[in-house]
Formats: structure tokens, sequence, C-alpha cells
């Protein structure tokens, strides 16, 4: 990040003047030690992350007044530079950005370049497609360096399943000739034994993020636990509610971590008044298809093959590629 002069007043009324990076939330007018720890506990670390938090959940979260939140949290906006931009300036930083390798060059293609950081990508499909496959061959592939296709990051993988297998990984590093024990080591996880837990790990995430240098997050699945728990017509409002939720913290956190991707996985139910096409649809319904910002729909092809059609992204058709999983891991 550049190093910006900001001009702001402590709370004495006397001018100050740091570079942007520099700026830390102790440093905003009125936040003694006291705030600045009930800011920490609701996991808002930085000034970045401070300015993105939507008011009424700062509050609620850090027990902080209106008066307060309102105040701290147009400082930090005003530090972050959080207004207009001219669009050649947006496609400047667009051309530099670094994608994550997916290890099949067809799906790198389809996807132009790989998996964004800055985005949130859901892969979604039925039993066996790949999904599970594909967010492990990741958290190897986002350890490589840029020049391989990787972010230089480690990996944080939110399991709620009981799927993830450090086998595979050791699998794919081999394959790779990576050191399995440092791939392993820079992957953290976390089994989420609920949906109340799995809210609770994202949450947690900036603490990790930053001292571990993460640069993936996976949700394995996203939706499992909520369609267990929340049962009938009666919870389905407040389901999509906190679901809603929780997709916004994550993707809140690409936009506070520079070269985060998020990446998390989707089942799909079959609608049965659908006579005509494919009656396979994700779970979790808008609120979910409107929370990811690209989204693939996975398949089974012929043996080890698979099929990828991105269904929804902002900047890709409507297109597909093939892909193979083997004990290698994900290649073409």
């Amino acid at each position: 990040m550049a190093k910006k002069k900001v001009q702001s007043e402590d709370t004495n009324g006397k001018e100050i003047s740091k570079t942007k990076s520099s700026y830390t939330l102790k440093d905003l007018p009125g936040v003694g030690e006291a705030t600045v720890k009930k800011l920490k506990e609701a996991g808002i670390l930085s000034i970045r992350t401070l300015a993105l938090y939507p008011l009424k959940k700062l509050m609620d979260e850090a027990g902080i007044g209106e008066k307060t939140a309102e105040k701290i949290t147009k400082v930090a906006q005003d530090i972050e530079k959080m207004g207009f931009k001219s669009a050649d300036k947006i496609w400047e930083k667009r051309k530099t950005l670094h994608k994550l390798t997916t290890g099949s060059q067809n799906l790198d293609d389809l996807l132009i370049g790989g998996i964004e950081p800055g985005a949130v990508t859901e892969l979604f499909g039925e039993y066996r497609t790949g999904k599970t496959q594909l967010a492990h061959q990741l958290c190897v592939n986002v350890q490589l360096s840029y020049e391989e296709g990787g972010l230089e990051g480690g990996a944080l993988y939110i399991d709620t399943e009981g799927t993830f297998r450090p086998e595979r990984l050791i699998q794919m590093a081999l394959a790779k000739d990576l050191d399995h024990n440092l791939i392993l080591k820079k992957t953290t996880v976390g089994r989420a034994y609920n949906s109340n837990h799995q809210i609770l790990l994202a949450k947690e995430a900036p603490k990790i993020i930053s001292e571990k240098e993460i640069k993936l997050i996976i949700v394995d699945s996203l939706i499992g636990h909520f369609r267990s728990e929340y049962i009938g017509r009666g919870t389905l409002a407040e389901r999509q509610q906190i679901i809603n939720t929780h997709i916004h913290d994550l993707l809140r956190l690409t936009e506070t971590y520079d070269e985060l991707a998020v990446v998390f996985t989707n089942q799909v139910s079959a609608k049965p008044d659908v006579f005509y096409g494919n009656p396979l649809t994700h779970t979790g319904g808008h609120i979910v298809a409107h929370g990811a910002t690209i989204r693939i729909f996975l398949r089974k092809g012929k043996g080890e093959q698979r099929i990828a059609k991105v269904v929804d992204a902002p900047h890709i058709p409507e297109s597909d590629a093939i892909f193979s999983i083997t004990e290698d891991g994900i290649t073409d």
C-alpha cells in the first residue's frame, strides 16, 4: 500500500500528520484503550476494517454509542479515502491483480486467469463433482510464488462437514515437488460444528489473517449447517437473514485485506416443477446468488473429467471448461 499523508486532529484538537499505512485505531479522535479493546474483541483490528464496518453492527458488536460510532467511522473512511474514483484508476489496479491458479489451464482460462482476490467465488454442484478437491488444491496453490500462479500466502479452511484431509494436501504438494510440511503448516483449519460456530470462526478470521499472512479463505460448505438446523418454512426468513449477514462478513474481508480470495462451496437441490432443462439449483436462494461475486457450477464428465460452468460473473460470459481430478490433484 502506498503511503499517503493524512491530516486529522487528536483528542485535544491538535492537528496530527501520519502516513495512511501507519495509522492505528489508537490514533482515532476520542478513542481510548477501552474502546480499542471493544473494537478488537469485535474483530475490528485496523482502520480499514472499521471504515468498512456497518454502523449498526459496530454499535451492537462493539457496544459503542451511536455518536461515537458515527464519528470514528467517518474519520476512518476519510483516512481510507473511501469516496469516488475514476474508472482508469480502478483499471490500473485490476491490471496488476495477481490471480490464483486452479491447477488446470482450461479452468484458469475460463476464469480469465484463475480465482480472483477481492471477490467471493461460489463452487456449487452435486456430490463428487470436485468442490472439496478444488478447495484442497487451492490451499496448496495459494502458497506458490506469483510467477507460478500463487499468491505467496497461507490458507484458512473452515470445514463444516468434516471433509478436510491433510493427506490430500500432502499428495498434491508432493505432485508439485513442494515441502508438504510447510504446506500443512501454512494451512490453518477450523472445524465448524454448527451454524453459530461457523459464523464465529469467520468473525475470528481477521486475527489469523494478519498473524499468518492468509491470502485464501475456504468455507466448505457454506450452507450445510443452516439447512439441517433451520427446518420448515417458518424458519426460512430468519435463516436467510443470518446467511446474508455471514456472506457479507466474508465479502467485507476481501475488501479489507489486499490479495485475499474467498471461496465457498455449496450444495444443490432439485426443483420438482422443472420438466425441461437442468432441474438442479444451488441451495440458499437469491441471498447466496447475490452474495457471491463469481458463481461456478460443477458437474461430472467422463471418468476423471469434470465440467465447470460460469453461471454468473461481472466480467466473464456464461461459458464452460473441462478439467480433471487425479491422484496428483486438479489438472487438465
